[in-house]
């Protein structure tokens, strides 16, 4: 039987842990974040439940580097570490540590899409399809040999949340396809190919700002794609700050942009605090 670990601090990597339990697995160890890290990191979970649930020893880090990680699953003779959501790129020692690798996920249908913000990036730029990668970790970003995908189409109204849910039960299928191979060692690893390579820039909570001079369709896109479990779409009136997590097309008594109106349909009205800078 393989001696599998998991490193995550967030829904996905749950959802992940929890479909292992279902089909008759365990886990050995479990790494995540120091509870008063990274507290407003979408899908963030904390795992002291599901570790003493199972009876699974939780390690709390700061960093994935730092030398526990390592030190933890060579005591415990790791095969496999799962390393899912989790921001901080893995070193050479801890990519090294488990004897057959490190593995994750990734929400494009690599080698497209490396890199950040994967669902809103995937409704922003309006693709007919995305998914979710399943491969081994080594130092790139995201350019690690596939073991598996699976597709999730896309259409013109899917907003974050939904995708967030599709990229979820991606999670759990490609665990549920892949777990007894893995245990088996039967994987078979498929290089990627560099000539399709595309790489997607991360975003910020500004990014999510509405403008004036978008049109209407970039203004709803924009909400789309940055709704829960994200920060949300914004949009400064005054002293105000709406934060709008759905909307339509609106008319004259909606938001104004370059070629029409949107009409927040859920949303929350924030007074903006001043600053040394008069806002």
């Amino acid at each position: 039987m393989k001696k599998v670990g998991f490193v995550t601090c967030v829904q996905l990597g749950m959802s992940c842990m929890e479909e292992i339990y279902r089909l008759g697995g365990e886990l050995k160890i479990i790494f995540t974040l120091e509870d008063h890290y990274a507290r407003n990191k979408s899908g963030r979970v904390y795992l002291d439940d599901f570790a003493a649930l199972h009876g699974i020893p939780l390690i709390k880090i700061r960093n994935i580097n730092d030398g526990t990680v390592e030190r933890a699953g060579k005591e415990l003779q790791l095969d496999w570490l799962f390393i899912i959501g989790w921001s901080q790129i893995a070193g050479k020692a801890v990519l090294g540590m488990p004897r057959m690798g490190c593995i994750g996920m990734h929400p494009t249908l690599l080698p497209k899409g490396r890199g950040r913000a994967s669902v809103p990036w995937a409704i922003l730029k309006g693709l007919e399809e995305t998914g979710v990668t399943l491969f081994r970790l080594d130092e790139g970003v995201d350019t690690g040999d596939i073991i598996d995908q699976t597709v999730i189409p896309l259409n013109s109204t899917i907003t974050a949340t939904e995708l967030y849910q599709k990229v979820k039960e991606a999670h759990i299928l490609l665990i549920r396809n892949n777990w007894e191979r893995l245990l088996s060692g039967e994987v078979d690893f498929i290089r990627q190919d560099e000539r399709e390579a595309t790489e997607w820039p991360g975003r910020r909570p500004e990014d999510g700002e509405i403008i004036k001079d978008m049109s209407v369709q970039e203004a709803l896109t924009l909400i789309r794609a940055v709704t829960h479990p994200y920060p949300g779409a914004f949009y400064r009136k005054g002293k105000e700050i709406w934060r709008i997590w759905s909307a339509q097309k609106g008319d004259s008594d909606g938001i104004r942009v370059a070629d029409g109106y949107i009409r927040p349909i859920e949303y929350e009205i924030i007074q903006e605090k001043e600053n040394g800078n008069g806002r």
